[in-house]
């Protein structure tokens, strides 16, 4: 199974989804991006937004199964949002 890993700081989120037996990176989203940039949005909105184009990309690859490596962060706020936007648009883990 592919596992998402997700980065937060205190401004920006970016996760992406990693084949951890070839160690690589297959899909990547970040609110860095310039066009997520652009939008003055607060950072759940950005993260709920995140999530929306993260599955898109996934389900481009064909991926729908996965694990969701949230790091040391709590599941709550921001990483919550993401995790529930991811599900809601089609990724299930």
């Amino acid at each position: 199974r592919y596992r998402i890993a997700v980065f937060k700081s205190l401004k920006n989120i970016s996760a992406q989804i990693i084949d951890d037996k070839i160690n690589k990176t297959i899909v990547s989203a970040s609110s860095m991006e310039k066009d997520l940039k652009k939008d003055k949005k607060n950072k759940t909105d950005l993260s709920i937004l995140l999530g929306e184009i993260l599955a898109k990309r996934a389900s481009e690859k064909k991926i729908n199964k996965v694990f969701f490596d949230r790091g040391a962060y709590k599941y709550h706020g921001r990483i919550k949002a993401l995790a529930e936007s991811l599900r809601k648009n089609g990724l299930n883990f």
